[in-house]
């Protein structure tokens, strides 16, 4: 069996925060889409310096994108419920 640090934990702590950002997410707190954009950076970095994975690299930098635009989209979608 492989050693389940083998990446000094860095896979773990992109589990842990794609996890808490889901929860998050499904409570409709908005720090979510934040904590799942820098899961997804983690991701990245995991992809490209530990795994040599450019497919989960580019994966998770689309992801990334879709976080930040999440992000921006919740912000105007609640300004125009209160501005209504």
């Amino acid at each position: 069996m492989e050693n389940i640090f083998a990446h000094y934990a860095i896979d773990w702590l992109a589990i842990a925060l794609s996890l808490y950002a889901a929860y998050l997410l499904g409570n409709k707190r908005k720090i979510g889409f934040i904590i799942f954009a820098i899961s997804n950076i983690f991701w990245i970095i995991l992809g490209v310096f530990f795994m040599s994975s450019y497919g989960m690299a580019i994966g998770n930098f689309a992801f990334l994108l879709i976080n930040i635009r999440g992000h921006f989209h919740w912000s105007k979608a609640t300004f125009e419920v209160q501005t209504a």
